[in-house]
């Protein structure tokens, strides 16, 4: 890559982050998201450079894009390169900068995407508008897409894609997408690069609580509201018993062995500290989670209600789902009902093949001293619905951090930012993956 081509990709990577900041496509949750906007602009990018793209629109402005790059092997099967165009609301008060500006200040994009996820999205787009001016054609086909609707379960964007429109991803047998490929500074100054291989599920549920509804002012032992404080007490409040998966295990050996400590497969957790701001995130792959995140009921200060209800935020380690839900049954006890809202697999691939040995020489070409590492995620990505596919899904997008920079914080955080430096290293290691995948 010459000089004036590599300038004109990393600038049109921090352009077009900056731009998709600059349209606030909100996603709300309860359907309530428009991603219509940034879709077209997506249409727009591809457009002017010649690529054909397809809107496929699953509701009123909840809209999914999507461009085949056609491979020069048709022999080889095809790579879904996949992110999501919504994000979570942001709120301006709390923020430093208005977090739709796509303001450039102290070396860093600000805005509300900036990392989750529209810095990879921007990536994406800078990799193949660079092919289509430099005539660069891709051994395997490169299913371009931009989802929908991931901030509030993908039903409107990647599920309703798998069911609806399964022609799309025909002949792809592998998937990259988000929040891997990022470097963590350990001891003595090392840099792990961590690619995603697996991810906890999910169970979004809705407990319920009945009781006898009445005045205020009256005894009552059959109060809703309390029914369901105890419960929301007892999960909040459970101590998950350690459960380790074969990629945490993987992980965790190498960060024994890069910083000189004992690997307890008994005990992971004292190499935690060893990991900076990543600490908290992995942390939470060690075990199963449940947070309480919404409380719903009465209507006046002087009724007690006849029922109450509370949201649970459910993740569950690879192979414990069932563990996750008789936990959450035996600590809520008979009188609470449990409705899922939302349910979808755990996932965890190999740290192994063509493909991983791909992303790990792209990070090597651009940080000779890096570590790839294979990594869970905590949260959960499109790659859980393109599985139903038999779609192999992987997280990377890359960046390079300074080693006291937070990233994970800034998941659905306030000043959310990514640094420019970080941005234009990802553009270039995203791009060499894709031409070695």
């Amino acid at each position: 890559m010459t000089t004036t081509s590599r300038t004109e990709l990393e600038n049109d990577a921090i352009r077009i982050c900056q731009e998709l900041i600059r349209i606030p496509s909100v996603n709300y949750g309860d359907g309530k998201g428009d991603e219509k906007e940034v879709a077209l602009y997506v249409m727009a990018q591809l457009q002017e450079v010649g690529i054909a793209a397809q809107m496929y629109e699953s509701a009123p402005g909840r809209c999914n894009v999507v461009a085949r790059i056609k491979g020069s092997d048709a022999t080889r099967p095809g790579l879904v390169l996949h992110g999501h165009i919504d994000v979570v609301p942001a709120n301006a008060d709390d923020w430093s900068v208005d977090p739709f500006s796509g303001e450039i200040r102290d070396g860093m994009i600000w805005g509300r995407g900036a990392v989750d996820m529209k810095n990879m999205d921007a990536m994406m787009l800078a990799t193949v508008r660079d092919w289509a001016r430099t005539g660069y054609v891709p051994t395997r086909d490169i299913v371009l897409v931009f989802f929908a609707d991931e901030e509030a379960g993908s039903i409107y964007g990647s599920h309703w894609m798998v069911d609806n429109h399964p022609e799309v991803f025909a002949g792809c047998t592998e998937a990259v997408s988000e929040v891997g490929g990022f470097s963590v500074t350990v001891a003595g100054g090392k840099r792990l690069y961590l690619i995603e291989t697996a991810e906890k599920g999910i169970h979004w549920m809705k407990l319920t609580a009945h009781g006898r509804a009445g005045h205020g002012s009256v005894t009552n032992n059959e109060n809703a509201l309390t029914r369901l404080s105890e419960a929301v007490a007892k999960i909040g409040n459970h101590q998950w018993p350690q459960r380790y998966s074969k990629t945490v295990k993987a992980f965790f050996k190498r960060v024994a062995a890069e910083t000189g400590k004992e690997y307890n497969e008994e005990d992971l957790t004292p190499l935690l500290s060893e990991l900076g701001f990543a600490a908290r995130m992995v942390g939470a792959t060690l075990q199963n989670t449940a947070n309480p995140t919404m409380l719903e009921a009465g209507y006046k200060a002087n009724v007690i209600p006849g029922s109450a209800s509370a949201v649970v935020d459910g993740r569950f380690i690879p192979g414990f789902e069932d563990e996750l839900n008789e936990t959450i049954r035996s600590l809520i006890g008979p009188d609470i009902t449990i409705e899922t809202i939302t349910t979808d697999k755990a996932l965890e691939f190999p740290f192994e093949g063509d493909l991983v040995e791909a992303m790990c020489n792209a990070i090597l070409l651009e940080d000779a001293e890096g570590i790839p590492v294979p990594y869970v995620m905590s949260g959960g990505t499109d790659n859980k619905a393109l599985a139903e596919l038999g779609i192999i899904g992987y997280g990377f997008s890359p960046l390079k951090l300074a080693a006291d920079f937070d990233f994970m914080a800034l998941f659905h955080g306030v000043d959310e930012r990514v640094p420019v430096e970080g941005l234009t290293f990802g553009v270039r290691v995203l791009k060499d993956f894709l031409e070695h995948a």
